[in-house]
């Protein structure tokens, strides 16, 4: 597999989390944040169907430790 990001909406990245075990906590406008048991936060842009910029997919896989392999088998 390559290591290329790939191209996700919210709504997908969001079912992920909630495998990861990520609940949500509150939302802030149009970004929500959901927060790990271990205490991690990610933090979600909401805009429908819209794909998320490859910087914030990649900002948010930092936040959830969640590598780009471990992503692709999620989806």
């Amino acid at each position: 597999m390559s290591d290329k990001t790939p191209r996700i909406t919210a709504k997908q990245i969001i079912q992920v989390l909630e495998k990861l075990g990520f609940t949500f906590k509150r939302q802030s406008g149009s970004h929500k944040i959901y927060r790990h048991a271990d205490g991690r936060r990610v933090v979600v842009p909401m805009h429908s169907s819209v794909i998320l910029h490859p910087k914030t997919l990649q900002s948010i896989q930092r936040d959830a430790n969640l590598s780009t392999e471990q992503l692709k088998s999620l989806l």
